[in-house]
């Protein structure tokens, strides 16, 4: 009996396992891919969301864990060249031990990460207009006019008016 539970100990500590790695100021980015160049599987859950960046519309990827990132490891793998990659700073653990995950956090996340872009206003959204005539009057969002205009609703003397104004001079409530 003593045999077989040693060798499924084995067998249990070369099965891969997450670890959570951290990483340099603005630098995960850069980590995962020098990694990624060493061989090493890499996980750094993003998400997709709309901004509005000098006026425009853009769809962009934000690390969900900024200066974090997971990855794969055995236990008898090569640990050392994780300490020299470029943008990696270290591997999170307590008392010199690293933190070893479960792997149902990942597939969680690497779940969870996969969910559609939201946009960065829907119909009925509160906005302030912060340039022209309006300035300072909140207002609520209609629709997108093309990609530089918008259409908003703005009360006033009691009625509702409908008006078209550049995307740049709002912001969101």
């Amino acid at each position: 009996m003593n045999v077989s539970a040693t060798n499924t100990a084995c067998i249990a500590d070369k099965a891969p396992a997450w670890y959570l790695v951290y990483c340099k100021p603005r630098q995960d980015e850069r980590a995962e891919e020098n990694l990624q160049r060493q061989g090493y599987t890499c996980f750094r859950p993003q998400h997709s969301c709309e901004r509005i960046v000098r006026g425009r519309r853009q769809v962009i990827a934000e690390s969900l864990f900024p200066g974090y990132l997971f990855i794969q490891l055995t236990a008898d793998a090569n640990w050392a060249p994780l300490r020299s990659t470029r943008g990696v700073n270290r591997i999170v653990g307590f008392g010199g031990m690293p933190l070893q995950l479960d792997n149902s956090l990942i597939a969680h996340l690497q779940q969870r990460t996969a969910a559609p872009v939201t946009p960065a206003l829907e119909a009925g959204d509160s906005v302030r207009i912060t340039e022209g005539g309006f300035a300072d009057l909140d207002a609520i969002f209609v629709a997108m006019d093309g990609e530089q205009r918008v259409i908003l609703l703005l009360n006033m003397l009691n009625r509702q008016h409908q008006i078209s104004m550049p995307l740049v001079s709002i912001v969101k409530n």
